[in-house]
């Protein structure tokens, strides 16, 4: 008789979705919502799946000792609080549950919105406290203001289609954002977030977190804002500076500001939390009925579909795939994933246009996963946690970006080789990779510059004009800034014309010195790239 599928609930989950996996037969469901990091490292050892929301940090500690663990649920969107490269080391699937809480995040958005510009909490608490100071509590109308969306993906474009509603002009911001898309929205796209920060009115966040959106508005941002803008932060905490907010708020450059999320939860500095131009809920985006309902029954069934071998939906670090397909297929989806990382840090604008050719006898294999690979790693640097396997084409399709895949049997240089080829407003890139062994992905062509490129880790890539002791230059420049070179590779297209030097560093390159970088004679441009 098989053993029983153990699985481990740490966090409030909906009882509908702890009633979906006890009634699978041969499925034992423990919930355990008080354990502590050590406790939970003690008996994770026993169970094949666990479900978690964002109160659990999955660390790789806890999971070096999930000896059986085969699949990680998270009742939601982010998983900032899951290590998915360590649970992807160890075999361990994650899934998510990204849709669920869209339209309860939306809305809580726009009661954010709505509080912040009519004062309503403020004038409730006073009005409880017996005074009726009517004077006091004077807002501002929605109707004509412009809205600026930092972040167009499912919750912003929900908000974008609520504010149309109230009269408000809308300007977006989003890195794969075609004009296309933003018209059927009936905003006004922007290349240029300064853009938003100098004209809107009130400026509402819906980005992942990243290193890229890290601090994304801080002292110097919130200067270009016009006087009196209100800013709106229901994503993620540290998007937004908030000492620098408290800063401008107080100084009166900001009018206020509308907060759902705060770097340490619950916030220990009570500076901005207690501004009276500031309403602020304990992360409450996703807290609703309906949202909880959605979000625990869709990771429930996807965790307990996968531990039933009925297949894989929602996974973050798998493709849905043929397990015996997956295993000649793999080595592509890495390579291909690292180029449209690659690719995406490489360029500037919205893209508008993918097409991802395969040469060579990689044809015989089943592509079409391959191509999501590249999807996912284009989408992914900006998108984060939002973009998998599974819905990494959608996101694809609703920002307006075209697809084409091709194929040709014919090899040229390499036995195999995958061509993307990507366009944006007034740029056409193109990568080059193939494998050099079975797990050894190379980047062999960056547009018309042959070169053999590790996409791993950090990579600095410097265009320069090819002149003499460019090379040694920068080694130089590296190692006196205690960078440690560990890879180094360089071509050109003509001698005389345009090189490019891709350096694998053990550390990432300052944001200072990579502006000095940018500025040194003969140097085009220089990229720091995170696969």
């Amino acid at each position: 008789m098989a053993d029983p599928i153990r699985i481990l609930i740490t966090d409030p989950l909906s009882d509908e979705g702890v009633r979906l996996l006890r009634q699978e037969k041969g499925v034992t469901v423990d919930v355990k919502t008080d354990l502590k990091a050590e406790e939970i490292r003690k008996v994770i050892g026993g169970y094949d799946g666990l479900l978690v929301r964002s109160g659990t940090q999955v660390t790789r500690e806890i999971l070096e000792s999930a000896g059986k663990l085969k699949v990680i649920g998270r009742a939601g969107a982010g998983l900032d609080n899951i290590d998915v490269e360590a649970a992807s080391k160890r075999g361990v699937i994650v899934m998510n549950a990204a849709g669920g809480n869209t339209i309860s995040t939306a809305e809580h958005t726009m009661s954010m919105i709505l509080s912040l510009v009519r004062n309503i909490p403020q004038a409730n608490a006073s009005l409880r406290k017996g005074e009726w100071k009517r004077s006091s509590f004077t807002g501002v109308e929605l109707y004509g203001k412009t809205l600026g969306i930092v972040g167009l993906g499912r919750v912003g474009s929900e908000v974008a289609r609520r504010a149309l509603g109230f009269g408000m002009r809308l300007m977006v911001f989003d890195p794969y954002l075609t004009a296309d898309k933003a018209r059927e929205l009936d905003a006004h796209p922007v290349a240029d977030l300064n853009e938003i920060f100098e004209k809107a009115d009130i400026i509402t966040i819906h980005t992942p977190m990243t290193e890229a959106t890290r601090g994304l508005i801080g002292a110097k941002e919130l200067a270009r804002m016009k006087k009196g803008v209100r800013i709106v932060n229901c994503a993620r905490g540290g998007i937004v500076e908030e000492k620098a907010l408290a800063d401008a708020i107080e100084s009166g450059h900001v009018a206020g500001a509308a907060l759902d999320v705060f770097v340490e939860e619950p916030p220990k500095d009570r500076r901005l939390v207690d501004l009276p131009q500031v309403v602020s809920t304990p992360h409450l985006g996703a807290s609703t009925k309906e949202a909880q309902l959605n979000v625990a029954t869709e990771i429930a069934m996807s965790v307990r579909d996968y531990l039933l071998g009925r297949g894989v939906r929602n996974a973050v670090n798998i493709p849905s795939i043929d397990p015996e397909a997956l295993k000649l297929v793999e080595p592509y989806l890495k390579l291909a994933e690292r180029m449209g990382a690659l690719q995406a840090q490489m360029l500037n604008g919205p893209m508008r246009e993918v097409r991802v050719r395969y040469i060579g006898e990689l044809v015989k294999l089943d592509l079409a996963t391959v191509t999501l690979a590249f999807l996912k790693g284009l989408l992914t640097p900006v998108l984060q946690e939002t973009v998998n396997y599974v819905n990494a084409a959608v996101i694809a399709k609703e920002r307006g970006i075209k697809v084409i895949e091709s194929k040709s049997a014919e090899a040229e240089d390499f036995a195999n080789l995958i061509v993307a080829t990507v366009k944006a407003d007034g740029q056409e890139a193109q990568l080059q990779g193939t494998l050099f062994t079975r797990s050894d992905p190379r980047i062999v062509q960056i547009d018309d510059i042959r070169v053999e490129a590790i996409p791993d880790g950090w990579m600095l890539v410097v265009r320069n004009d090819d002149k003499p002791g460019m090379v040694g230059q920068f080694g130089t420049i590296l190692g006196d800034h205690g960078i440690n070179i560990g890879w180094m590779n360089f071509g050109r297209n003509r001698p005389g014309g345009q090189a490019l030097m891709a350096f694998n560093v053990d550390q990432p390159v300052p944001k200072e010195l990579l502006a000095k970088i940018r500025k040194l004679p003969h140097v085009l441009d220089a990229r720091l790239i995170k696969f």
